[in-house]
């Protein structure tokens, strides 16, 4: 198996158990690979996994949430286009949210400034969507920040409470807390 198969499977077990959690009989248990073999593809160990995780996670939301909000279509398609992209990436919400998890202890000590960066890139790119439909810079700015508590916060209901729904309401109220006046 190579190294660029091996890390999607490593992304489930830092969603679901954090940094400290990801112990590397868990990831592999999940890669289906000995120690040994994880060393081989990962020879900063743990650290290594985790950040090869972060990194492929940062060129699907780009591709897939970041790349749509920039592209030349109207404002509210391009919301969509993102919202589309996170539900994916959420699997409707039954993912939890690896910035969060990636965000808290060791982690954050090591990759706190990626997890800022991507962070910060997406609330300016939400920013300037809502710009361009006339909104003041400070109210889009609030907006974007809002969608995004939004977001989180439904995933953190739906892990408490084993519902989805709060987060497939969410998704489909971007648009209008986003672009509405």
């Amino acid at each position: 198996m190579s190294k660029e198969q091996v890390i999607p499977k490593l992304i489930p077990v830092f969603r679901h158990y954090g940094y400290e959690g990801a112990t590397v009989s868990r990831l592999s248990d999940a890669t289906g690979l000995k120690k040994a073999s994880l060393y081989h593809h990962f020879q900063g160990g743990k650290e290594q996994m985790a950040a090869a995780v972060l990194e492929y996670v940062a060129n699907w939301l780009d591709e897939n949430v970041f790349t749509p909000l920039q592209s030349d279509k109207p404002p509210s398609e391009r919301i969509r286009a993102m919202s589309q992209g996170l539900d994916k990436f959420y699997d409707s919400g039954q993912d939890p949210c690896l910035l969060s998890v990636m965000s808290v202890g060791e982690a954050d000590n090591l990759f706190h400034q990626q997890l800022e960066q991507s962070l910060n890139h997406w609330l300016a790119l939400l920013t300037q969507v809502i710009e361009e439909t006339g909104v003041e810079p400070e109210l889009a700015r609030q907006r974007a920040e809002d969608a995004l508590m939004m977001i989180q916060g439904a995933l953190v209901l739906v892990r408490v409470n084993n519902d989805t729904q709060p987060f497939k309401r969410a998704i489909a109220k971007l648009p209008q807390i986003l672009l509405d006046d």
